[in-house]
């Protein structure tokens, strides 16, 4: 998969989600209690993690350029469904989304995205080009241009394949 480092803040959380699903070879960590963990999923959460970690992969397709993989809900649909309250930090006064409990993988994720809508990384926040990868990456190119989660893995074999194809 990808060379490079976790995306900021709370996007770590949404590219972690995304990245439990290896599409090559059909690998879900979501599968066993050690990929669970870092999400605090109980095995009856797993089908509606499942849809949110897809819709997030579609919106992260869609920062790139790229059409959906596949029909998925909408993510701000699922988003709209988290219950979130504004926090004041009493200390500066700075005010945040943040989960209305701390369970809900849902209110979590809807936190990560609302922080950084305000931060402005949401957008840098993708899934990569290659069909066979759709690895979520933290794209921290200058212009915000990135297509592929490596560019010596995926970018290499597209560029392989678009010059065999000459």
């Amino acid at each position: 998969m990808s060379e490079r480092s976790a995306a900021p803040g709370g996007l770590a959380l949404v590219e972690s989600l995304v990245n439990t699903l290896d599409v090559e070879t059909g690998a879900d960590a979501l599968d066993t209690a050690e990929g669970r963990a870092p999400f605090g999923l109980a095995p009856d959460e797993l089908e509606q993690a499942r849809e949110l970690r897809e819709s997030l992969r579609a919106a992260l397709l869609a920062h790139a350029g790229h059409p959906p993989h596949r029909a998925v809900t909408p993510l701000g649909e699922l988003l709209a469904r988290a219950p979130l309250v504004v926090t004041v930090d009493q200390r500066d006064g700075t005010a945040a989304l943040a989960p209305a409990d701390h369970g809900p993988l849902l209110s979590r994720v809807a936190a990560a995205v609302a922080g950084a809508l305000v931060e402005g990384t949401w957008a840098r926040l993708k899934a990569c080009e290659a069909v066979t990868c759709h690895w979520a990456y933290y794209d921290r190119s200058p212009a915000g241009r990135g297509r592929w989660c490596s560019m010596q893995v995926c970018g290499a074999r597209e560029k392989m394949r678009r010059y065999r194809a000459k």
